[in-house]
């Protein structure tokens, strides 16, 4: 961690609980022009319980919508619906920024069934 970075403000287990990432498989990606930043439209299955949700991803740096499709990524499941334009984004998709502020997708390293939860 640099020096500039600080940690956010301790929270409890309990608080973390009520996050709920889950990992889901990217089964549609497409460029989204409206978007303010560049960004893609996702769809993303996160197994039967949850269903198929929608994203809005600023990812445009190191994806494209072909290398998305099938890759499993960790998402926050449980925000209420954003409006993005005219996208209704119904999960936060996870990453981290590069040295230069792009976008990585966190991930999971294995393949693991589709809505499993983050432990």
């Amino acid at each position: 961690m640099s020096g500039d970075e600080k940690i956010s403000a301790e929270i409890t287990y309990g608080d973390f609980e009520k996050v709920d990432i889950r990992v889901g498989t990217i089964i549609e990606a497409e460029d989204f022009p409206q978007a303010r930043k560049p960004a893609y439209k996702l769809k993303i299955d996160f197994g039967a319980e949850i269903g198929i949700k929608r994203s809005s991803a600023q990812i445009t740096v190191h994806y494209t919508p072909e290398s998305l499709i099938g890759r499993q990524v960790l998402g926050v499941v449980n925000f209420p619906p954003r409006q993005i334009g005219p996208v209704r984004s119904e999960v936060l998709t996870l990453g981290f920024e590069d040295e230069n502020g792009a976008i990585v997708l966190a991930s999971v390293e294995q393949g693991v069934p589709n809505g499993k939860k983050m432990m």
